[in-house]
């Protein structure tokens, strides 16, 4: 969506990589100011090079570990020394290591917490702090997943953390309709990805082929693309998606609740 959001300063956190890479690309091509964190220099110049290659505006890196809240204030704070200002945030960084309800250790669970569900929180502090301080309309998404609905029994920690951030998606929604800062989630289905190609291999034991294998046994014959789930996100960001606050949209060609 060229121009979509043009001369907007877009911060996404884990936009380095899997969809949050892709949420960059399309943000630069709709005529952002794009900010990405990671936890590695060397990835985030590399990625940023990348984008600046598409030929929009110069994408910043900012290194950030969220799961240091002080790290996660501080990217906020670095794209408002900038900028001046941050118009749009996409909390895009996600932990998704494996663990069932009876051998989830203390240390897993608040991993995926620190990831999942505080660092998407302080983040939105930060950001919606800087767009209600400068009374002016902003936009967050927070990227979630399908399986915040119930998900598979070894995702019981991801599950948790990620269903907590739906609430908090509506609940900040909620609070901040009047400032005019709009909130969003998406809940991304099974999406290929080179982190989703590690984690079958790492957790399921997948060989070269799993990918054509489990392509054939899904609707469209394909997993979700990237790219197609950061045109959605982008949409969310933009004025083009109107008044709408509070929504996790499923996006994915599974549906809950449905049986055949």
């Amino acid at each position: 969506m060229p121009g979509s959001l043009q001369d907007l300063v877009v911060l996404v956190s884990g936009g380095t990589q899997g969809v949050g890479a892709g949420v960059a690309r399309a943000a630069v091509s709709a005529g952002a100011h794009v900010v990405v964190t990671g936890r590695r220099a060397e990835v985030g110049e590399a990625f940023v090079a990348e984008l600046d290659a598409l030929g929009g505006h110069p994408a910043t890196f900012v290194r950030a570990d969220v799961t240091d809240v002080e790290q996660a204030r501080a990217s906020v704070a670095a794209t408002v020394e900038r900028f001046g200002r941050v118009d749009g945030l996409v909390n895009a960084a996600g932990l998704t290591d494996r663990g069932t309800l009876l051998d989830t250790t203390p240390e897993l669970f608040d991993a995926h917490v620190a990831v999942n569900l505080r660092a998407p929180f302080f983040l939105m502090q930060a950001a919606v702090a800087d767009m209600v301080r400068r009374g002016e309309p902003g936009s967050v998404v927070n990227v979630i997943t399908m399986s915040a609905h119930g998900g598979q029994p070894y995702l019981a920690p991801y599950v948790a953390s990620k269903a907590g951030l739906v609430g908090l998606t509506k609940n900040a929604a909620h609070a901040h309709r009047f400032d005019r800062v709009r909130v969003n989630g998406v809940n991304i289905g099974w999406t290929e990805t080179p982190g989703e190609d590690e984690t079958q291999r790492r957790f399921h034991g997948a060989g070269d082929d799993w990918l054509a294998r489990a392509a054939e046994q899904l609707p469209m014959g394909k997993l979700g693309q990237v790219e197609d789930a950061a045109r959605l996100v982008v949409l969310l960001l933009s004025p083009e998606s109107g008044v709408v606050t509070g929504s996790v949209i499923d996006w994915d060609q599974v549906v809950p609740g449905a049986h055949d």
